[in-house]
């Protein structure tokens, strides 16, 4: 029996599900019917401390309203997981479904958490639909900056070439901004500011962070972040650490020597250019603006 014909029978048997994933793949599903319920290859457990306001829709690019709350226990969500923003972004899904024959289902939301706040021992996270990102300002910048991420579709160049990485245990941290390690012999101190480093291995494990500085502190190498990775790292955590790029075009070209795939505008006149005037302390020739 398809849902509708079920909800059509008057006497229904209907429960929601939703299925929370991760920006690290994982996938956890809940319930709001009094056992689990498995479909799609996810399990939705029940008791799971977690349930949904009613859901406001609407027609056009309106942004969908709702939000979620929850318990905060070991089985299901973690107050530990929440705070290191495991869960920022993580894509939801929820369905009405009749829990005696879960083929019978309708998708009635699909969207992204947004913000996540705790009181006491329970979380809210407002759910965003997929119009939210449509009423956020789009577009391309002309600068002269590079406007791709390393590493991504649109620069090309792949973070695995030899010399531009390196995987290393963590010697100590401090605060999850200061992290410490050996000499790196194939990273030269200062190659990998602007770019990241990736905990393989502990409590953080899966975490990213932003580098801002790297140099040498007596005999270790000693990575700077720009903030916290919000998770505890211990000794002899695995880190794997990535070259950065300030997106100059110099170091596109002599750093990476990628500069095919430059995705900025360095020849584009700049605010100087517009205001120049001719001064008696220059040649004032007439010549190109850049040789």
């Amino acid at each position: 029996m398809t849902l509708a014909a079920h909800l059509a029978s008057g006497q229904t048997t209907i429960a929601r599900a939703w299925a929370l994933t991760r920006a690290d793949g994982e996938t956890l599903g809940f319930t709001d019917h009094d056992r689990d319920l498995a479909f799609d290859g996810v399990t939705f457990a029940a008791s799971a401390g977690l349930s949904a306001r009613a859901l406001e829709q609407v027609t056009g690019l309106a942004v969908d309203n709702s939000e979620a709350v929850g318990a905060l226990c070991d089985a299901g969500l973690r107050e530990a997981d929440i705070m290191a923003g495991r869960y920022d972004g993580a894509t939801l899904r929820i369905w009405e479904v009749n829990w005696t024959d879960p083929a019978a289902r309708r998708l009635i939301f699909r969207g992204s958490l947004g913000e996540i706040t705790r009181e006491g021992g329970a979380f809210r996270a407002e759910l965003r639909g997929l119009s939210e990102p449509l009423g956020q300002p789009g577009g391309r910048v002309y600068h002269a900056a590079c406007s791709a991420v390393l590493g991504d579709a649109r620069c090309r160049f792949d973070l695995d070439t030899p010399g531009f990485f390196a995987e290393i245990p963590l010697v100590s941290a401090t605060d999850g901004v200061h992290l410490r390690m050996a000499p790196i012999d194939t990273l030269a101190p200062g190659t990998l500011a602007h770019g990241r480093v990736i905990v393989q291995s502990g409590a953080a494990e899966g975490l990213v962070g932003l580098i801002r500085e790297d140099r040498m502190v007596g005999d270790l190498r000693q990575i700077t972040l720009w903030d916290s990775l919000r998770a505890p790292l211990a000794p002899g955590d695995m880190l794997r650490v990535e070259a950065g790029c300030d997106r100059q075009a110099a170091t596109c070209r002599n750093k990476f020597d990628n500069m095919l795939n430059f995705r900025g505008f360095p020849h584009m006149p700049g605010e100087g250019w517009l205001t120049a005037y001719p001064r008696a302390d220059q040649p004032n020739q007439g010549g190109r603006w850049r040789g």
